[in-house]
Parts: structure tokens; C-alpha cells; sequence
């Protein structure tokens, strides 16, 4: 579940509704690519329930969390010794006047042609998700190409947080 809370953007509910409600479409969107991104990842048999929570409890309103969540996520899942063949690694990408930008901003976002969030392994590739507007196939490529240079950055970084935690991947379950 992925839920932002509108006081993490400086917004308290008011009114006749003084709670949040439902999770908002954007909130739903986003717990399915943190699904789609790890429940692949877990070894065959593997039929045992797991709840993954991501609370927004601070935003900028100009940087998403969705990819952030994607990434603690599979940080999260690491750590807790559940088997699982990962971690994996998340970006979105932009191009903004020829020029690919990882995670870009909001207004990056307004003036990109590219909004492409990409999940990968250091195997590969685990999930694609966005859009581009009129774009060439080798386009697409050179996004994707460049997204798994960044995914493995971001996989790094989830390395050397396990590691320092001194967690070992869990054998068998």
C-alpha cells in the first residue's frame, strides 16, 4: 500500500471529511508498480502473505515518491531475511530538450516528451511503465538503455545499506 498523506504537502482535511478516505487513483497506481516490480522476485511456492507499507510523510510538491517507494520497498524486503531475488532497482525517466534526465521533477515532467519509470534486476528488466509522445523505436531503446545505468545505481546503493546492516540473503523458506 502507498498512500501520501496530504499533511506531508502542509494540507489538513477539513470539512464535513476529517480524514483521508480512500486511496486517490495516483496512490493505486503506484502500489501496483511496487507490486508488479517485487511479487515476480519471490521464489516459486513462495504463497506466504507480505504486506510492504510506503507512507509519503513529507513531499516538495515538485519530486514524486512513487519511484522512492519502489526502491524502499525492495530495501525493506531485503532486510527482512523474506527470500527473494532481488533487490530491485527503480528510476523514471525524462527527456527534457534532447537530453535524458533521471527522476526528473514535475516541471521537468511538464516539459518532457518522455515519462518512462523502468524496474530491473541486474539480470534485467522486471517492468516498464509511462508514455512518450510521437516517439522512434531506437528512442525507446536509448531510454531503456540508459534507465538500467541508473537502476543499477540505485541497486548499489541498496547493497551497501545491507551490507552495512550486515543482513545475508535468506536461503530456502
Amino acid at each position: 500500500e502507498y498512500r501520501e498523506k496530504m499533511y506531508a504537502a502542509g494540507k489538513v482535511p477539513g470539512g464535513f471529511f476529517k480524514r483521508e478516505g480512500r486511496p486517490r487513483e495516483k496512490e493505486t497506481l503506484t502500489s501496483r508498480l511496487i507490486d508488479r516490480s517485487l511479487r515476480t522476485l519471490f521464489p516459486d511456492g513462495f504463497n506466504r502473505d507480505i504486506q510492504i507499507l510506503s507512507f509519503v510523510l513529507s513531499f516538495d510538491q515538485e519530486n514524486n515518491g512513487d519511484v522512492l517507494a519502489i526502491n524502499a520497498a525492495s530495501t525493506a524486503v531485503m532486510l527482512s531475511g523474506l527470500p527473494f531475488n532481488g533487490p530491485v532497482g527503480a528510476v523514471r525517466v525524462g527527456r527534457v530538450d534532447g537530453a535524458w534526465v533521471v527522476n526528473p521533477t514535475n516541471t521537468q515532467l511538464k516539459a518532457s516528451d518522455v515519462d518512462l519509470v523502468v524496474t530491473g534486476t541486474r539480470k534485467g528488466i522486471v517492468m516498464l511503465e509511462g508514455g512518450m509522445k510521437e516517439a522512434l523505436e531506437e528512442d525507446i531503446a536509448n531510454a531503456i538503455e540508459f534507465a538500467m545505468t541508473q537502476v543499477n545505481a540505485a541497486i548499489d546503493l541498496q547493497e551497501r545499506v545491507i551490507a552495512k546492516a550486515g543482513r545475508k540473503p535468506a536461503v530456502g523458506f
